[in-house]
Order: C-alpha cells, then structure tokens, then sequence
C-alpha cells in the first residue's frame, strides 16, 4: 500500500498568461520550481482561487525569475489572467516512509517571487 502524499504546494500563484493555443501544460517559473522540488514534466494539480475551477496538467520549466505560471491548451479556458492559483505536487510514500516525510510549501508574492517557504512535516 502507499499513501498519496503532499510533496510541494506553490502558494497565491498569480497567473500571468493563457494561452489556448499551446499544446497543454502550465508553464512555471523556474526559481519557483527548483524552490519546491517540483520537476519539468511533473503532473500537477492546480486550483484557482476566484473560480474553484482545479485540474490536473504537467509542469514545463519557464525562464527563471520571470514570475511566470501561464496555464496551456484546453486548461487555458478555466483561469483567467490575474486569478490566484495553488500548484500541488503529490509523491507517493509506503507508510514507513510518512513519518520522515516533509513538504515544502512556497509562498508566492505578488509578482510571483518567492515570499516565504514553509514546512509541513507528515509525523502525527
């Protein structure tokens, strides 16, 4: 058995761009990612803050120190640009594994640079 766990949150993502026509995907800034431990190609789950909307698309790495998030393809209809986003990364652990487990939580700041970094230990 695993247990599906919280690896990574990007927090109070803004979004910057969306762009329909991209062949899917979100597009992050890549300080943001290597501050959450969060890889190109990566699946993530994104829910937007204004609308509720939440949906799942795999990460590309964006230039580094732009701020960007730009939500691609199909997804690109439910955001809008401006809207406040959380990222989640997940990993999968066996339960002797949660115990030592420790998320890392980035804080975004209004242009998307990094605010704060929390983390969020699995031990009960």
């Amino acid at each position: 058995m695993h247990l599906k766990m919280l690896k990574a949150k990007i927090h109070m993502a803004t979004i910057t761009e969306a762009d329909v026509r991209y062949v899917g995907s979100i597009t992050i800034d890549r300080e943001l990612l290597q501050a959450a431990g969060i890889h190109p190609n990566e699946v993530v789950l994104v829910a937007d803050l204004q609308n509720g909307q939440r949906f799942e698309t795999y990460v590309i790495a964006g230039e580094a120190g732009s701020g960007i998030i730009c939500v691609n393809g199909a997804a690109a209809h439910l955001v809008e640009v401006g809207d406040q986003a959380i990222i989640f990364a997940h990993s999968f652990l066996k339960p002797g594994e949660v115990d030592e487990h420790i998320a890392t939580v980035i804080v975004c700041d209004e242009a998307n640079g990094i605010k704060d970094t929390l983390s969020y230990p699995s031990t009960l």
